[in-house]
């Protein structure tokens, strides 16, 4: 049976490069010049800091450029609380969405059974796997899901199909067979 999974996540290569391109910027931008202001990404986190709130806006706003530029959603960043640090420095951190949450998985799972489309739905952890019997109802599905779901920044990969991968398969031993 053709399957795919549907999924929530970031190119960490593409946040990262982001990043870079942010922290560059930011060394080389006349109003940081011998200030605090940094942007670093340490384990699905990124840590800002910065001399006010302003520059923490600012910084913000350079990273969202630079993530929209290399075609990461900005909908996976998700901003903390605003913290005091040492003097008047302040500091945030932003977290990276890895993983549909169990509410938006039922949601999933839901919305898809109700549809009345010959496809099942089952969550596999912080992944929804939804099976059919053709690629066109999956591709259905898939158009129901992005129509349904425009707030959340789903990523539809792993799209199996059972029978081509079989007739290839027989094909490619039977051709090795004398």
């Amino acid at each position: 049976m053709p399957s795919f999974d549907t999924s929530i996540k970031a190119d960490k290569t593409e946040v990262k490069n982001a990043v870079d391109q942010c922290s560059k910027e930011i060394r080389n931008r006349f109003d940081f010049k011998g200030t605090s202001a940094e942007l670093n990404f340490i384990d699905e986190q990124l840590v800002c800091l910065g001399d006010s709130d302003f520059q923490l806006s600012q910084i913000k706003e350079i990273l969202f450029n630079k993530c929209a530029k290399r075609n990461v959603d900005t909908r996976l960043l998700n901003l903390g609380e605003i913290t005091k640090v040492s003097g008047e420095k302040v500091k945030q951190i932003i977290t990276i969405t890895n993983g549909i949450q169990i509410d938006d998985a039922k949601k999933i799972v839901k919305i898809v059974k109700s549809s009345k489309q010959k496809v099942q739905a089952s969550i596999q952890g912080e992944v929804v796997r939804i099976s059919g019997s053709k690629r066109d109802i999956l591709q259905d599905t898939i158009t129901l899901l992005k129509s349904e779901f425009k707030n959340l920044p789903l990523i539809f990969d792993n799209f199996r199909d059972w029978f081509n991968y079989n007739c290839l398969m027989k094909f490619s031993i039977d051709s090795f067979i004398p």
